[in-house]
């Protein structure tokens, strides 16, 4: 899957980076990584990466918004006791969960929480781009500082 998304160039990686924050397991750090080994531009591919994830997290939480205990727990397999347990956190720190929505398996169970417990839009949206902003732009960074003396990355 990863080759199909570099071949469709900057508009595969926005559509990977989208699903990667959604339903579908994939890692978007690969292919942020990927693109910029093709030669892809370093900060449109961060812009691209960032911009696909952000609107795929606020799918999730639009989700998690509108759900219903069972399309969360067929579509996401997040049971309905994990949502509960992370009430008390949406409950002590609100929108501010949204800049861990970058975190692996976690960061969506966060979003779909979000989303179920009504946590601002507006703030959440904003915590979540400066999150997974922050995540495209510590992998180009690294990139940029190590990726030509990295074999395994070749």
């Amino acid at each position: 899957m990863l080759e199909f998304l570099l071949e469709w160039g900057y508009l595969g990686v926005f559509i990977g980076c989208f699903l990667a924050a959604t339903v579908v397991p994939f890692a978007s750090d690969a292919l942020l990584v990927a693109m910029l080994l093709a030669g892809g531009n370093v900060w449109l591919t961060v812009a691209c990466a960032s911009a696909g994830n952000w609107l795929g997290g606020l799918t999730t939480y639009g989700i998690g918004y509108i759900g219903k205990w069972e399309w969360i727990e067929k579509w996401f397999r997040v049971k309905r006791e994990t949502i509960e347990k992370q009430k008390y956190k949406v409950d002590k720190w609100g929108p501010l969960l949204a800049l861990a929505t970058w975190v692996p398996f976690i960061g969506d169970v966060f979003a779909i929480v979000l989303g179920f417990y009504k946590a601002p839009f507006v703030k959440s949206a904003a915590y979540m781009l400066i999150g997974k902003t922050g995540r495209f732009v510590v992998w180009a960074l690294l990139f940029l500082a190590f990726g030509q003396h990295l074999p395994w990355l070749a």
